[in-house]
């Protein structure tokens, strides 16, 4: 399926998000994902369903270097 993650088209086999953070090796990163415009709560990943077109947008959390 297609779904835009953060600006990009891709193409993904994807059934949930958190199949989508495990393709770009983020599913044991700190990251807020943001589906469609509303904030997907972690506990929701594994039953969350991609569906195609949709818009995905995954800030990885981190500290920064002073």
């Amino acid at each position: 399926m297609r779904i835009r993650v953060n600006g990009e088209w891709a193409q993904l086999e994807a059934r949930t998000i958190a199949d989508v953070l495990r393709h770009y090796g983020l599913e044991h990163k700190k990251v807020v994902v943001e589906a469609d415009g509303t904030i997907v709560e972690r506990t929701r990943w594994d039953s969350t369903a991609v569906t195609d077109g949709m818009i995905l947008e995954i800030v990885q959390i981190g500290r920064a270097h002073v």
